[in-house]
């Protein structure tokens, strides 16, 4: 396998494929709509940047609202 197989930066999909209205991100990976279709195209510095941001997703109250 190959150093660049090794480091790249693996997608968060999990199959829970839905859109919330409220903050527009994925209901399953936390993602937005422009995060999922750019993911393939972005650097591995941009997807951890995405990554890192996930984070904080997750722990955000229900109410927040897509900007």
């Amino acid at each position: 396998m190959s150093a660049a197989a090794v480091d790249a930066v693996p997608s968060p999909c999990n199959s829970v494929c839905r859109i919330d209205a409220r903050t527009g991100w994925c209901e399953g990976c936390m993602r937005s709509l422009d995060e999922i279709v750019g993911w393939s195209t972005l650097s591995d510095t941009e997807k951890r940047e995405v990554l890192s941001a996930l984070a904080s997703r997750h722990t955000a109250p229900a109410t927040s609202l897509k900007a």
